[in-house]
């Protein structure tokens, strides 16, 4: 109970709430103070039918403008008791012999709902997946393809065009058995359709370094002076003509903050960290070493430090 003003007693007296009616009284004179009052609460009534089952949960998922019934279509529950099971098994045979038009778009989108939790990726990233898979699904040319490398590389040209990039080796890690290759065949083959689609090329977005550098520092335990000296030194690094891709130039940059610390790492551990062979990291090192005095910040090694450094 609480407190309010009667107007008959003339002061605070303590209210009863009527949850049936809506009523707040007063419990000495018994006034009606307020009358069908809006219960705010959370309300967690069951509605099914069988008393066993106490799901209060009374509404279906967000509609999906990728279906063609925007994923709001009834389906026939399986009977469990009841009077109505002979008409409800009947009703239900009969749904499942008629054709649904979507049942491989929600497979897969499914699917990529799955890979995208094992990623962690962010909501915008899945829908756009869907998307991209929808516009390739539609126009009829994917049939004996593999279906698993499609979706993995939906996913991956989604993450690109959101500017959050996995490298082909972590898509490849939850694509259910897709090989990198397959996986880069389906991206070229859905690159090719969604630009005559468009009739002009697709923006795939441009990969940095630095896109990558929070991630792997994070997979190898790095502390947080590390991983900003990683990170000021990959944003320098772009100034220089290093020819080599943004994940090998991050790996790179990597090996030499964690040797300029006192918390130095295998080579061996940041080429499973980052998915970058030992081999090319090495040959990125030679390409950074020249330049390393400039792409350093000062305030995380001296310069007698980078004497120190190992030569390639």
């Amino acid at each position: 109970m609480s407190d309010a003003f009667c107007s008959d007693c003339k002061r605070q007296t303590e209210v009863v709430f009527d949850h049936s009616a809506g009523d707040t009284v007063c419990s000495e004179c018994g006034l009606v103070l307020e009358s069908h009052s809006i219960d705010e609460t959370s309300e967690w009534r069951t509605f099914a039918n069988e008393s066993g089952d106490n799901d209060p949960v009374r509404v279906g998922g967000p509609s999906n403008p990728l279906l063609t019934d925007g994923g709001l279509s009834t389906v026939i529950a399986k009977p469990n008791g009841g009077s109505g099971d002979f008409l409800s098994s009947s009703i239900g045979r009969w749904q499942n012999r008629g054709s649904n038009p979507d049942r491989g778009l929600i497979l897969a989108f499914k699917t990529i709902a799955t890979m995208s939790e094992r990623l962690g990726l962010v909501g915008t990233i899945k829908d756009r997946a869907n998307e991209i898979f929808k516009r390739v699904e539609d126009q009829k040319s994917s049939r004996g393809r593999n279906q698993d490398a499609l979706l993995a590389a939906c996913l991956y040209i989604a993450c690109r065009q959101e500017d959050k990039p996995r490298t082909v080796k972590e898509i490849c890690s939850i694509a259910n058995g897709a090989t990198k290759k397959e996986i880069g065949r389906a991206k070229e083959y859905i690159v090719k359709q969604l630009g005559l689609e468009n009739g002009q090329s697709v923006e795939m977005g441009t990969i940095h370094a630095g896109d990558f550098m929070r991630r792997f520092c994070s997979n190898l335990g790095m502390n947080i002076q590390a991983v900003k000296a990683a990170q000021e030194s990959v944003q320098k690094s772009e100034e220089f003509d290093i020819r080599r891709s943004p994940i090998s130039i991050a790996a790179a940059v990597i090996y030499i903050i964690t040797q300029l610390s006192d918390d130095k790492k295998p080579l061996k551990d940041i080429s499973l960290a980052t998915g970058v062979a030992e081999g090319t990291i090495r040959n990125s090192y030679k390409d950074l070493y020249p330049h390393v005095s400039k792409i350093i910040p000062n305030w995380y090694a001296k310069e007698e430090d980078l004497k120190n450094l190992c030569s390639p």
